[in-house]
């Protein structure tokens, strides 16, 4: 049964055996936009079986490995598997050139562009919703519109805040995706990211190895830790409050959400 296990930061001696660790970004490797104590050793001694997995859908993989060199925390775009980008990918396998209502920032925006989405549609057949910065009453209006008119709706991640470098709650997907609730009682969507396991299986697939020599690090135990529990993955929680270190009893009522 894979373990779960709390720490109050990284800690390099404790992923020594794993052929392959999956990180999250914010809260684990940087916060902020800053990198977070700890992590520029991290990265480098785990080296190349580092593969950065975020419900981050703001980025692509190659504008975030630009970011994080510019941080000191050089990953390559190759081992960067981010929710909103992947998502894009995965609607462009299994409904290419669709009308797409494309809410998140534009480095996503500009990747559902070249795969060949009609980003202004008049009647979208989705609604890809991420952490959109500049996400407002006119968003919201759009995507309300879109989804009474039949539209499906996608998210890239279900989080509802992400910490700052000050531990302050930073809004994400999450925060929208209930403003959309209160307006349209009984709403259904598809989850991409955590705690969906396609954005893990995809980083084990492509590191060769199998999900019991691997081990997930992470912030959130409600997507972080079930997408790890859901891969027979262990789990080393980061929690910068806790104690230095604790060890979670197995059977815990893992949580109900929606996903793909």
């Amino acid at each position: 049964m894979a373990g779960h296990r709390i720490f109050s930061g990284l800690e390099v001696d404790k992923v020594v055996g794993y052929a392959a660790v999956l990180c999250d970004l914010d809260g684990c490797l940087i916060a902020g936009g800053a990198a977070l104590p700890g992590a520029r050793e991290f990265t480098a001694v785990v080296g190349e079986r580092l593969w950065i997995v975020s419900n981050n859908s703001s980025d692509t993989a190659r504008s975030l490995s630009n970011r994080l060199s510019d941080l000191g925390i050089p990953v390559s775009e190759d081992r960067i598997l981010l929710a909103g980008e992947q998502a894009v990918v995965h609607l462009n396998k299994v409904s290419p050139k669709i009308g797409l209502r494309c809410l998140t920032d534009a480095p996503v925006r500009q990747k559902a562009e070249l795969l060949g989405f009609d980003l202004s549609p008049k009647q979208a057949e989705y609604v890809l919703l991420g952490r959109m910065a500049s996400f407002n009453l006119h968003c919201l209006e759009q995507a309300i519109a879109d989804l009474n008119e039949g539209a499906r709706l996608l998210v890239a991640n279900i989080d509802k805040t992400h910490p700052d470098q000050d531990g302050n709650p930073v809004p994400e997907t999450g925060a929208w995706i209930a403003a959309l609730e209160a307006c349209l009682p009984g709403l259904t969507y598809e989850c991409f990211g955590k705690p969906s396991t396609h954005l893990l299986s995809a980083a084990i697939q492509r590191s060769c190895t199998l999900p019991e020599r691997s081990v997930f690090v992470g912030d959130n135990p409600e997507t972080d830790g079930e997408a790890a529990r859901l891969m027979g993955m262990d789990f080393m929680e980061i929690n910068r409050t806790s104690a230095p270190s604790l060890t979670v009893a197995a059977g815990n009522k893992p949580l109900a959400v929606r996903t793909i």
